[in-house]
């Protein structure tokens, strides 16, 4: 029990609330289905939140701070009328900067036009990249930030943006420039992803070994300017070779930065494997991922990202290994994959249901996958969950319970979200 002074020292208090904390504190355990005191979203009803310097000061039942309520001026004090909190949302997988639209490929496709067809004819990541090395830095901000603001209207308070549609050193510095400019104009959170490693540009065709080594030559530059968080790359048949990332990753292991994969999205050539022989957050899409890589991802404790929105747009029927990933406890999060060719997806409400659906998660699996899990695949361990000492980032949610969020499709119940201990949205 916190004492008086404590217990009167609150920046702000929450009160009134249902609360979907997702910390092993409040019974949350998704693996120990045999536990009796598991407690589904770890939720706690009737209970209450003090906030003080940004961080969560303390968590509790509604009736111990209600004789302390006196001491605290009204706009301190929000009462949520029995609302839903849970952690803020975290989108772990995106590259919403970038320039221009592909629609017309979209039309294309649907006409009966092949992936090979649009590409000879300039279309695909090629257009992309010539779109992006085209915009100004202004206009390639005003682009992504409409994305932006849409994940952040459903709850988003925390993002990961990569690079890679710029495939040469100014470009992709301008790309990274921009993720950095929109996390400060909105002050939320943005990981920094490095993916210049993302495809093979035309002037290098059939060069991709030489292409590797600019990208190993560029990352220190731009890690030298702040602009890098982690690094990632595209691991597969029609992209780079998995020696090829790994000498990415050695660069980046210098640096003492992180890293991730896109990996086993159209084949199983051992991505999984390398990201976990690095300890790296992730290893991402998964759709070909063996058991045998499942468990060397288990003993680094790095996290399978799952993505339905390429699953769904790309019409794939080859499910990510779901069962497998559950046995061997790898966690799983879930992220919208934003981008402009296989994922303009911009909802992370709708990439749960997509999750439940398409992949038979379950609506805990799935809120999990864009909180705690989420957090953990960024390597944010003051975020994701509502438990003291971690950043106040919370979503507040007009429903009836936490597996509405991915049950319904289209109706957005965000009330607001809380970002450091400050509001972004009105009540």
């Amino acid at each position: 029990m916190l004492d008086e002074s404590t217990m009167t020292s609150f920046d702000q208090l929450i009160i009134n609330a249902n609360i979907a904390t997702f910390s092993a504190n409040y019974g949350f355990d998704i693996y120990d289905n045999s536990d009796a005191n598991n407690i589904p979203y770890g939720q706690l009803e009737n209970a209450a939140i003090g906030i003080k310097d940004g961080k969560i000061a303390w968590i509790g039942a509604q009736e111990q701070i209600t004789t302390h309520l006196p001491h605290y001026q009204e706009n301190q004090v929000i009462d949520v009328d029995g609302k839903w909190i849970t952690p803020g949302l975290i989108d772990c997988h995106t590259h919403i900067v970038y320039g221009g639209n592909r629609s017309n490929e979209f039309e294309a496709r649907l006409q009966g036009a092949s992936y090979q067809d649009i590409a000879t004819q300039g279309g695909g990541i090629v257009a992309t990249v010539s779109a992006t090395r085209a915009a100004s830095i202004e206009s390639l901000f005003s682009q992504s930030e409409k994305r932006l603001v849409a994940l952040m209207k459903e709850g988003v308070t925390s993002i990961e943006i990569k690079s890679g549609y710029g495939l040469d050193l100014d470009t992709e510095r301008k790309m990274l420039r921009v993720a950095r400019q929109l996390g400060e104009k909105y002050d939320i959170h943005v990981s920094t992803t490095y993916l210049a490693a993302h495809a093979l540009p035309t002037d290098y065709k059939d060069h991709a070994d030489d292409y590797i080594e600019q990208v190993c030559e560029w990352l220190p530059i731009l890690h030298a300017e702040g602009l890098v968080d982690a690094v990632d790359g595209f691991c597969e048949n029609i992209a780079f070779s998995t020696e090829q990332i790994r000498r990415v990753f050695e660069v980046a292991r210098s640096l003492d930065l992180p890293v991730k994969l896109h990996s086993e999205q159209l084949s199983d050539i051992g991505g999984s494997a390398l990201v976990a022989e690095y300890k790296g957050l992730s290893s991402d899409h998964l759709e070909h991922l063996s058991e045998e890589d499942i468990k060397k991802m288990a003993a680094s404790n790095t996290v399978a990202v799952i993505l339905p929105g390429a699953f769904y747009t790309l019409r794939d029927t080859k499910l990510p290994p779901i069962k497998a990933l559950r046995k061997h406890k790898v966690p799983m999060a879930i992220s919208t994959d934003c981008n402009p060719g296989t994922s303009p997806l911009t909802s992370l409400l709708l990439t749960m249901n997509m999750g439940c659906t398409l992949f038979y998660l379950t609506p805990e699996e799935v809120l999990a996958g864009s909180t705690v899990y989420a957090a953990q695949a960024l390597g944010l361990s003051n975020k994701g969950k509502v438990e003291v000492g971690c950043d106040a980032d919370l979503a507040l949610w007009d429903i009836a319970r936490p597996a509405d969020l991915a049950y319904q499709m289209g109706l957005n119940p965000t009330q607001g979200i809380m970002v450091q201990g400050q509001w972004r949205e009105t009540l």
